[in-house]
């Protein structure tokens, strides 16, 4: 990722302070049970087994990003998370139904959703690291609300794009009135740096 030496200028109590946790170097986790993760960055799938040892490098959005004793970094979902001995946090949706469903009040919670998504290697949602293009709520005739999101990545050698297209489905579709999403993947414009908001810069040490 470009950014990558940024988020690496900051110290694991920086880090621990904004709600990343960095356990890496402390007792590791050892896995309870065989479970299922993406390797970062390329993408692919792998098994990790019960017994196996990992170290959580951040927490964020509903899902782990884990150093193994392999020496390298994977994705393993919320839903996974018992594998690691710590209870699933499921999203909260007490208050999210927009009055009537109108569109705007759809898109600003779609907005809410987006920045519950984040890039596996950056503790900065993807809103703020500017990879979100183009976000549109159109109704249905048959009632309900159709999503268009147009999202991009930091690099194009990344292979999380799949993955972070499903993350984004699966969280727009939890908003209520949101019977259709989709979602697509593109590098025009390019992204670079300049789009990543002020407050995320901060975040990452930038500035």
């Amino acid at each position: 990722m470009l950014v990558g030496e940024a988020v690496g200028t900051n110290t694991n109590d920086e880090h621990e302070a904004k709600g990343v946790h960095h356990m890496k170097g402390d007792v590791p986790i050892k896995l309870s049970r065989d479970c299922d993760a993406v390797m970062i960055p390329s993408g692919d799938k792998l098994r990790l087994v019960a017994g196996s040892c990992v170290w959580i490098t951040q927490s964020l959005g509903g899902s782990f990003t884990v150093m193994t004793d392999r020496g390298y970094m994977a994705r393993i979902r919320g839903r996974d998370a018992d594998a690691l001995g710590i209870e699933e946090r499921r999203a909260e949706k007490a208050g999210m139904a927009p009055a009537k469903g109108v569109p705007e009040e759809v898109e600003k919670l779609v907005w809410d959703q987006l920045k519950t998504c984040f890039d596996p290697e950056i503790p900065v949602n993807i809103v703020d690291l500017g990879l979100v293009y183009h976000c549109r709520v159109s109704p249905l005739a048959e009632g309900g609300n159709r999503v268009e999101v147009k999202f991009t990545l930091t690099a194009p050698g990344c292979g999380m794009g799949e993955i972070l297209k499903v993350d984004i489905r699966d969280k727009i579709l939890g908003v209520p009135a949101v019977k259709e999403v989709d979602v697509e993947l593109v590098w025009d414009p390019p992204w670079d740096q300049s789009m990543i908001s002020g407050a995320a810069k901060i975040e990452l040490g930038m500035v």
